[in-house]
């Protein structure tokens, strides 16, 4: 039963992520989470480094950063939060929560997770916490229809940042798969030409 408290609430969803680079795949994704769920907003925030990949990305996250703003640009419903740029790494989902929930007070957060991350959610830091502060959705691309214990916006995209980055080394056309201001900047910047892995 919704109570007139929590009917007042604002709805936003925060999608994390290593963005490198931001692709269709991403973006489509959150335009399903944002209408299935009936986010105000969708708020990305690009990982300095995640706790889990034990690399850091292959572009700088000011490259990252400003390949994010090239996508969302004049996108109605999409903002970008930085703060996990401006902390030391690694970056913890719980931490962004927490700053993020101090500016939006009257909001219910939506945690956007990506479906290859749902086998470690409970190797989080602060997992019971954080379960606590969110609702997990898992944006799945893989088309899997993998029973889940936390709702699912399901959407097969067959796009994927390390084929991207494997394509710009190689050589080959990233043409239809990354907005065209991002493949402007990866060229400009000369971004993942020595990318091999």
């Amino acid at each position: 039963m919704i109570t007139a408290e929590n009917k007042n609430l604002k709805k936003i969803g925060i999608y994390g992520g290593s963005f490198d680079p931001i692709h269709h795949g991403h973006l489509i994704l959150a335009r399903e989470a944002r209408e299935a769920l009936d986010l105000e907003k969708v708020i990305f925030v690009p990982a300095a480094v995640s706790p889990f990949k034990g690399r850091a990305a292959a572009a700088s996250g000011d490259m990252r950063l400003k390949m994010l703003q090239a996508a969302i640009e004049s996108e109605e419903g999409f903002a970008i939060d930085d703060c996990e740029l401006r902390r030391p790494p690694p970056s913890w989902t719980i931490d962004t929560v927490l700053e993020i929930r101090k500016r939006e007070t009257d909001s219910e957060i939506y945690l956007l997770i990506g479906e290859d991350n749902v086998a470690a959610l409970d190797r989080w830091r602060r997992f019971d916490d954080l379960k606590k502060m969110v609702r997990f959705v898992v944006l799945d691309r893989t088309g899997s229809q993998t029973r889940r214990n936390y709702q699912v916006v399901l959407r097969k995209i067959d796009i994927s940042a390390t084929d991207i980055r494997k394509r710009v080394a190689r050589g080959q056309s990233i043409r239809y798969l990354v907005p065209p201001a991002v493949e402007e900047i990866i060229e400009r910047e000369k971004l993942y030409r020595e990318q091999s892995k």
